[in-house]
């Protein structure tokens, strides 16, 4: 958003208003320092009973958040909002990161390392995360659609963070450039024509009872749940998203 932060010394009451950014910090070797994540902050899971809940990524509850008078916020441009962010800044340092690619990611680690003094964890992270992408079994070429939600049907279409890591595994968004989550009818999805539609685990729970519905769409589609973590968590969880993907190309 263009603000800088000042922090006077190492911060230790973190909130953090993103889940792939909370697992970060957990794997940056940080836990009393973070007083304070989402609803949706599922890893580390233990955190969800030991930390306060602020509440969700877009309507967290800065009554809450007063309470636990954070020394640093970090935030991200699309997965909170505008109005919420700026309300938080008036009174609070705010970090708030801005990822459309992989590069981005990794500096996100990177400035997040520096913020909480781990830039050596960090590197080490970052590291994992190169070495594991880089032995990438590359997928045969192939047009995607990837969904994230049912009714409607919404799929992630190009500079989203999923459209790079589905060209970084040599897949190919079938989504033209325009909306970066369109809403689309059935009538669209056969005019997509994709070889293999996608179904995410998040934010819509994607299951096996959801292959035949797309499947009656596109009879001649391939359809593959998968997991949503390892295509949209930018933080440390790309460490194992290498070896998820070799695993995913053999299915």
């Amino acid at each position: 958003m263009g603000n800088p932060i000042r922090l006077p010394r190492k911060p230790s009451r973190i909130i953090s208003l993103v889940p792939s950014q909370t697992e970060l910090l957990f794997d940056l070797g940080l836990d009393a320092e973070v007083v304070g994540i989402t609803k949706y902050c599922v890893h580390p899971d233990h955190w969800l009973s030991r930390k306060s809940i602020v509440g969700g990524t877009k309507n967290f509850q800065i009554e809450v958040i007063d309470r636990l008078q954070p020394d640093l916020i970090i935030a991200n441009r699309e997965e909170n909002t505008k109005d919420g962010i700026e309300a938080l800044q008036k009174k609070y340092p705010v970090w708030v990161s801005e990822i459309y690619t992989l590069e981005d990611a990794i500096a996100m680690i990177t400035g997040v390392g520096t913020l909480v003094s781990r830039q050596e964890k960090s590197q080490e992270i970052i590291s994992a995360i190169i070495a594991g992408l880089e032995n990438v079994n590359l997928f045969p070429p192939a047009k995607v659609l990837y969904l994230i939600w049912r009714k409607p049907w919404m799929a992630a279409g190009q500079n989203t963070f999923i459209h790079d890591m589905l060209s970084k595994i040599g897949l190919k968004n079938c989504l033209p450039e325009g909306s970066r989550y369109p809403e689309l009818t059935n009538d669209e999805l056969k005019s997509l024509n994709p070889e293999c539609v996608l179904l995410s685990s998040e934010p819509y729970p994607f299951r096996e009872k959801h292959i035949e519905e797309i499947q009656n769409i596109l009879p001649d589609t391939k359809i593959m749940l998968v997991d949503g973590e390892m295509f949209s968590w930018y933080g440390s969880r790309l460490v194992k998203a290498g070896a998820y993907f070799n695993k995913l190309s053999k299915s």
